[in-house]
């Protein structure tokens, strides 16, 4: 440095750090969203089951329709097109959709985006959907996301991977309907369970259960949880069916107890928030987004909230519409976008899109006590 003037040191130091601080701020501004972990059931599997012996598939066409990544081919997605696990992980800027954790390609660089561990006809209850055979519960759900974790580990090394999932990832959980549907609810199945525990005592085992399984994977490192509550699950088209109501009819029973596990739910994610130091739980009210969207589905550009598009009868209102499971014998309604639901139980990606929207940009009416879009920037 022979030959330089002090000051033209101190200049050239004072451009070094304007370089590094503007080197950090492009760093800081690309930090957005750089994983998205999903927990859950049918509504948000991209295609576990398909690994699975099980009843509980969508890995046939016309499902996945309308899914631009596959090219309209099915990928096990119970619906046409996103879930909305796809379409927040998008909103949020995630780079890749989450990998289901059964693929054959969960592994190595691909697991940083994010993994997908949901699979149709799961619940909080180890028990819920036997009436499938084989479905990956919570708790399995969880046992993979541990195994994740330790690789992890070993892609970033303990400190950058412990940041990576507490500070850029979110946990979604959407759990609970079949708990009620394919377990409580359910005809046969579920009478031993119903002689022996109340809708009080049922609903409390099912909080008591979600209470330790958030907690657990709050001590793998997960801090940012967004947790659905259960949707208006006596207005799906499966349950007008084969309780022959009227498209704007719903099934009472199936309503009040999902509403009655909400309000509980809603009060285990406020002591969750202040009994685990940094984290934030975010309650996802979908149940009353779903029910707009059924009520005043005129008002969103649909002509139908009563029956699936996709299904025996679907688009003339048969009375096996909401019955039979979509596959490649269904027929299948034209307008798929004009329809909330996909079939009996799902909804359509277009449902799926204002919901998600609704989840990611809304108010505190839907999505609290924060979006998921503050939450990300949390």
């Amino acid at each position: 440095m022979a030959g330089v003037k002090p000051w033209g040191l101190v200049l050239i130091v004072f451009c070094m750090m304007s370089l590094s601080s503007l080197v950090k701020g492009a760093d800081n501004n690309n930090e957005g969203l750089a994983a998205s972990f999903i927990f859950g059931d049918s509504l948000v599997d991209a295609g576990n089951n398909n690994y699975l012996q099980t009843l509980s598939k969508a890995n046939v066409p016309p499902n996945g329709i309308d899914f631009k990544a596959s090219g309209g081919r099915p990928t096990g997605r119970f619906t046409n097109g996103r879930t909305i696990g796809d379409i927040v992980g998008e909103e949020l800027g995630v780079p890749n959709y989450a990998v289901p954790y059964l693929a054959p390609n969960s592994t190595g660089n691909a697991i940083l985006y994010g993994v997908n561990y949901a699979s149709g006809g799961g619940g909080i209850m180890n028990a819920t959907g036997s009436i499938f055979v084989n479905r990956l519960g919570l708790d399995i759900q969880i046992d993979y996301f541990n195994i994740t974790r330790k690789q992890f580990d070993q892609l970033l090394g303990p400190s950058n991977a412990q940041d990576h999932i507490s500070k850029r990832s979110i946990f979604s959980i959407t759990i609970g309907s079949n708990d009620f549907l394919n377990n409580y609810l359910l005809p046969l199945v579920s009478t031993g369970t119903r002689i022996s525990e109340n809708p009080d005592a049922y609903i409390d085992d099912m909080i008591n259960r979600l209470r330790n399984q958030l907690t657990r994977l709050y001590q793998l490192d997960a801090r940012k949880f967004v947790v659905a509550n259960v949707g208006p699950i006596g207005c799906i088209p499966y349950q007008k069916a084969i309780n022959q109501l009227k498209e704007n009819q719903c099934v009472d029973l199936a309503n009040k107890l999902a509403m009655q596990y909400n309000r509980q739910l809603k009060n285990l994610l406020t002591e969750l928030n202040g009994k685990l130091q940094g984290a934030m739980f975010v309650h996802a009210n979908v149940y009353d987004i779903v029910m707009e969207l059924i009520t005043n589905y005129a008002r969103y550009g649909f002509t139908t909230a009563g029956t699936g598009c996709c299904g025996a009868g679907a688009g003339n209102g048969g009375q096996l519409a909401g019955i039979i499971p979509c596959g490649p014998t269904s027929s299948l309604c034209e307008d798929r976008e004009k329809h909330v639901f996909w079939d009996s139980y799902h909804p359509s990606e277009a449902a799926n899109l204002i919901i998600a929207r609704q989840l990611v940009y809304g108010s505190t009416q839907y999505v609290s006590p924060v979006n998921l879009k503050q939450l990300q920037n949390l």
